[in-house]
């Protein structure tokens, strides 16, 4: 399956050292599981952090979770052990904080040599670097196992001495090119973290916020975010009414060779076929777990 087609809707961090955290993960409703080794570990754990990580992926029972670990930043003395150790972890896919240009996917790419294919590479945007060289990461996507991005709003406000507000005025722009060079390079996006995990309310307008931008899901710090979160990024029962009917239509035998069809009295491309297609796989996922 396509890492494209299939929900990412919620993508909930973790602490290693936590293994309670992780035992209850395993029958939680996120789409993602993200194991932590780097902001809720202390330098004096990291060590046990990463072997608490490895063990906890290697006894499994995650089910239909994707399950990454997120690394110490290259930059750091633990770095590029992690990446060694999680190579051959067994993870789906391990995220690496502060990727700030190409070279850095590079750096990455050589570090998981010893991985197996399927081992994907997960990307944190949250560095100013970063911001001007949004689509030479992504373009890294077509030679590398980068497969996605996830926003890191909180460190990116913390670079640029920007003020975190509910609206994220600050950072509306660096949101909209960072979807845009996503998409541009087949690279899944979800947005950052909301740290008003008390005010749900306040969470979903925000969770509103990033499907507005067009992220496919978003990172998050506590388990009573979830819910929200599944529910504004699962397509609604209209949208997906009428991605169904905009398959079925080109499926018509009058159809085929058509670049274009009218569909309810609408003008639909292929392109909006095959996004109708991917969002239908989604759907489909998504009941299926439901099930």
């Amino acid at each position: 399956m396509s890492t494209l087609n299939r929900p990412r809707r919620s993508a909930l961090y973790f602490p290693a050292t936590n293994a309670k955290a992780i035992a209850k993960a395993r029958s939680l409703p996120t789409d993602i599981v993200i194991i932590d080794l780097e902001d809720s570990v202390a330098p004096e754990l990291k060590v046990e952090a990463r072997a608490a990580a490895l063990t906890a992926v290697k006894e499994g029972g995650f089910g239909m979770r994707e399950v990454a670990i997120r690394s110490n930043g290259l930059d750091t003395e633990w770095g590029m052990d992690d990446l060694a150790a999680i190579a051959t972890s067994g993870a789906d896919a391990v995220l690496v904080p502060k990727i700030s240009s190409p070279q850095d996917i590079d750096a990455c790419q050589a570090a998981l040599a010893n991985a197996p294919v399927s081992m994907q590479l997960w990307a944190m945007i949250e560095t100013c670097s970063a911001v001007f060289q949004l689509d030479t990461i992504a373009a890294k996507a077509a030679s590398t196992r980068l497969s996605l991005w996830v926003m890191g709003v909180n460190d990116l406000a913390k670079e640029m001495r920007a003020r975190l507000t509910p609206e994220r005025t600050p950072f509306l722009p660096v949101l909209t090119l960072a979807v845009a060079a996503a998409r541009t390079h087949g690279v899944s996006i979800l947005d950052g973290v909301c740290n008003e995990f008390r005010d749900i309310e306040a969470f979903k307008a925000e969770a509103a916020q990033g499907v507005l931008f067009g992220f496919d899901g978003k990172s998050l710090i506590h388990p009573d975010q979830i819910a929200p979160c599944n529910e504004a990024f699962s397509p609604s029962e209209e949208e997906l009414r009428w991605a169904r009917l905009v398959v079925e239509s080109f499926q018509q035998s009058e159809a085929q060779g058509k670049g274009a069809i009218k569909v309810e009295g609408k003008m639909v491309e292929l392109l909006h076929m095959h996004q109708a297609r991917q969002l239908v796989a989604v759907a489909d996922m998504i009941a299926a777990r439901a099930g």
